[in-house]
């Protein structure tokens, strides 16, 4: 079923500021990471004792994920894995790859990318880190260089926590909404980039595709998967996942290859996006802690019958 819905997730405001971010970052790189993870444990405290409607939808997805109501240690392990991806974004911005311990699963197709000089859209969701994808392959002299698509209020806030995180870390943001928005993104494709994007939160104006996601119908927009069909171009699946400790697992997979000739696009669209939500329910299952959407996402109260 298509439809356009309330993207009510937009409305909520975000937890954290830049000067908390400015703080944590301070006491990482001056005190080290085992000092400032000792930090997350009272923050994601305050979190679970002052942050209602993040927690009930955390317990809600973790219910889902995990086939039973989860305890409270259950719980308290989701926003701390989510703090931890946080935390280690500072280290990743900040260049300390030596710090990590990192699997790449599906490196061939990124190779592969890079061979043939031709760029790739690239699909993450808000799970594990994108940073862990964008150290690697900032520090890998083969990778292609990844540009991030995204909402004009998105990129603005993004570019507030790096420049927060570390002034001098960079990261190409095509701000959609602007009128050279895609004359960049063609141009850098031509020049081998990735492009990345979220494909797992919708704006109030996209139009959305419901599936099936950990038992339930779930909004999923249409216009990434539309954009790469346009765009005649391959279309991977890019995940960053904590696993504990310092170690991530990066992952890549192809969702369709647009560029094949004789295409029916509509088809091929459809089969991209649930090919896209069944493996974001295969790493759910796999790594459960990683999800980081702490808000009605299933969003019951307008869910098609």
């Amino acid at each position: 079923m298509s439809t356009k819905r309330d993207a009510n997730w937009t409305q909520q405001p975000e937890r954290g500021s830049v000067g908390l971010m400015r703080l944590i970052a301070w006491i990482g790189l001056h005190l080290g990471r085992p000092t400032a993870r000792v930090i997350l444990y009272p923050i994601c405290l305050y979190f679970m004792s002052f942050a209602p409607a993040p927690r009930r939808a955390g317990r809600a997805y973790l219910a889902r994920v995990l086939g039973r109501p989860p305890s409270w240690g259950e719980q308290f392990r989701h926003i701390h894995t989510f703090a931890s991806t946080i935390l280690d974004r500072i280290f990743l911005l900040n260049d300390r790859l030596d710090l990590f311990e990192f699997r790449v699963h599906g490196e061939e197709l990124a190779r592969e990318a890079s061979r043939c000089g031709q760029g790739r859209l690239v699909l993450g969701a808000h799970m594990g880190s994108f940073e862990a994808v964008r150290a690697i392959g900032h520090h890998n002299p083969d990778a292609p260089p990844v540009a991030l698509l995204m909402y004009e209020t998105n990129a603005q806030k993004m570019s507030r926590v790096m420049h927060a995180i570390n002034p001098a870390a960079t990261q190409e943001i095509i701000a959609l909404g602007e009128l050279d928005a895609m004359l960049r993104v063609q141009s850098r494709l031509a020049e081998g980039a990735f492009i990345g994007m979220l494909a797992d939160r919708s704006f109030q104006s996209d139009e959305v595709r419901w599936l099936p996601l950990l038992g339930t119908p779930a909004p999923f927009p249409l216009g990434p998967f539309r954009l790469a069909a346009l765009l005649r171009r391959p279309l991977l699946l890019m995940l960053g996942l904590y696993q504990g400790g310092n170690r991530y697992d990066i992952h890549f997979e192809l969702l369709a290859d647009f560029s094949r000739p004789g295409l029916d696009r509509q088809q091929s669209i459809e089969q991209a996006l649930a090919l896209y939500v069944a493996r974001l329910e295969h790493h759910c299952r796999a790594s459960p802690y990683n999800w980081f959407n702490f808000y009605d996402f299933w969003n019951t109260g307008h869910a098609p019958r």
